[in-house]
């Protein structure tokens, strides 16, 4: 059974930073991209940022420039370091990755989520 755990998180002022990780255990035959997803309230869950498992990455335009994504493919993990964090950043922050747990299988998987909350 795979499963992604997350850390971080919590309560930041605006202009502050945060860093969030995530790995991922299990039974894992390769993980192919991995990604951070967030859901404000009474919002959609969106996209924040995505990488690759040789390393290519994307950022939603609204966190271009203030996050960034990095994975460690031996421990099977992901971060994002979020930096200049805005009030609208506000969220439960979500880690993603699919994996192919055994020959012939490709899944996508959630972790539980952290709240990131910036306020003043």
């Amino acid at each position: 059974q795979v499963q992604l755990v997350e850390s971080g998180g919590g309560l930041v002022q605006p202009g502050g930073s945060v860093t969030l990780s995530c790995a991922a255990s299990g039974s894992i035959l390769r993980i192919y991209s991995m990604g951070w997803y967030r859901q404000a309230p009474g919002k959609q869950r969106e996209l924040v940022a995505r990488i690759t498992s040789g390393g290519s990455t994307y950022y939603a335009d609204s966190v271009k420039g203030r996050f960034t994504i990095s994975r460690d493919n031996a421990k099977n993990t992901v971060g994002l370091q979020m930096n200049g964090l805005k009030v609208e950043d506000t969220a439960v922050y979500y880690c993603y990755a699919d994996i192919s747990a055994s020959v012939g299988s490709f899944q996508g998987y959630w972790g539980q989520g952290t709240q990131v909350t910036v306020s003043s």
